[in-house]
């Protein structure tokens, strides 16, 4: 999926130094470049005013509220608040962390016509893989399985739709969303065995009950 730049070290035997260059593919370039031709002012103003909702912080400071109020709620929404905050936690740690192993230019730092449409520069040059945003989506989109097929549709599009803000400012190539957003719904997942969410009430609910 991505072109990492090793090659004398594969040829020596030797692992690769890191940090890790990760190169975008060609499908990631011209997307950026369709972007950069096509966009204009008032669309990346609202794009990037969308794309705050997808930030880490807001997102930590609604779960911690969510799992207070869910204190005084039924078991079900006892245990989503047991669910939310860790893999909230978790999804705010896990991209900072691969953002020190793999380097990768943001698409904002290679465009000259980009920026005459709009285009800001957004976050540090070389922590464009993964996007954290979209891996925070992707655990949203994850967690939405147990609801009604009503509410989990929309809260699935809006993930999809914060999720590609991220490429419409060109923070992000196109892969990196697609690789934060399924790094997102494994890492939901897996929280899924610690918390007991979907699968069960949680021993925190058996003592509460009890």
């Amino acid at each position: 999926m991505f072109k990492i730049a090793s090659l004398s070290a594969r040829r020596l035997g030797r692992s690769p130094s890191f940090p890790v260059n990760v190169r975008p593919t060609r499908a990631d370039v011209a997307v950026a470049h369709s972007i950069a031709r096509s966009t204009a002012p008032a669309p990346e103003q609202v794009a990037r005013a969308l794309t705050w909702a997808a930030d880490e912080k807001l997102l930590l400071v609604l779960t911690a509220v969510g799992r207070l109020a869910s204190r005084g709620c039924g078991v079900p929404l006892r245990r989503a608040g047991n669910h939310a905050l860790p893999v909230t936690v978790a999804a705010s740690l896990l991209p900072h962390d691969l953002k020190l192993v793999f380097d990768q230019t943001r698409p904002d730092r290679r465009t000259v016509i980009g920026h005459m449409h709009g285009v800001s520069l957004f976050g540090k040059r070389k922590d464009a893989f993964p996007s954290g945003h979209a891996l925070h989506m992707g655990a949203l989109a994850s967690a939405a399985s147990g609801l009604p097929a009503g509410l989990r549709r929309a809260i699935r599009a809006i993930a999809v739709g914060l999720s590609l803000t991220r490429i419409a400012i060109l923070a992000h190539w196109a892969s990196d969303v697609v690789a934060g957003f399924a790094l997102g719904a494994i890492l939901e997942r897996v929280l899924r065995l610690w918390t007991g969410y979907s699968n069960g009430i949680s021993t925190e609910d058996d003592h509460a009950d009890s």
